[in-house]
């Protein structure tokens, strides 16, 4: 998957968007292709701005709970090895990128945006991993060992994801900085983590502690 492909993505939306090459601060030993923010020197124009709010690139950045997530995948490789994964909502891919590094026998991006796929495919490609891509929750695998997912609960109707998380996969780790009580008995908190989305969007200073949590499924 060749970068200037998300190129095309983001000028869809912002005629001098690109990405380039870096690597967030939290899990700097994943590259990854992200939203170049030098672009952003000058005057953007009235259309562009409207047009970047009402469908943001979200694919282009690594979130604060994707890179803690991702790092606590590679720090606790045992949570993955040999296992079938797959990650919801996987935007750039950088934790299915990590579960591939960290041993998985089958990690698997899920997003219904197809640049996001393309991020995923370009992510793990540079990062010297494969990893398989999902466009439709509703076409999962039908077995999986572990499911991942990072800020997917901002909107109160993604809730009921907690409870499809648990009936489709053995376990399921999620990192979440928008939520701090999930209300649910079956996930219990592992830790809590600083980051920051990469590149900074200076976000409140609450979206950057980053919450893990554990479940086991009922499958």
């Amino acid at each position: 998957m060749n970068p200037e492909t998300l190129n095309l993505h983001l000028r869809k939306t912002l005629s001098r968007g690109r990405v380039a090459q870096s690597a967030p601060a939290g899990c700097p030993s994943l590259p990854l292709y992200l939203f170049d923010p030098s672009v952003l020197e000058g005057p953007i124009s009235h259309d562009e701005a409207q047009a970047v709010v009402a469908e943001p690139a979200y694919w282009s950045f690594c979130w604060a709970s994707g890179q803690v997530l991702a790092q606590w995948i590679l720090d606790h490789p045992m949570l993955v090895a040999g296992k079938t994964v797959l990650d919801f909502g996987s935007g750039s891919g950088v934790v299915a990128v990590a579960a591939a590094r960290a041993g998985a026998a089958r990690a698997i991006a899920c997003d219904i945006d197809p640049a996001a796929l393309d991020a995923a495919a370009a992510n793990a490609e540079l990062n010297g991993v494969q990893v398989e891509l999902c466009a439709d929750w509703a076409q999962r695998p039908g077995h999986l060992d572990l499911i991942t997912a990072a800020d997917v609960l901002y909107d109160p109707e993604n809730r009921p994801l907690l409870e499809a998380f648990r009936a489709s996969a053995e376990q399921v780790l999620l990192a979440d900085s928008r939520i701090r009580n999930l209300a649910n008995p079956a996930y219990k908190k592992q830790a809590v983590i600083e980051a920051r989305t990469w590149p900074d969007l200076n976000e409140f200073e609450e979206f950057n502690k980053v919450r893990i949590y554990f479940a086991r499924g009922r499958v």
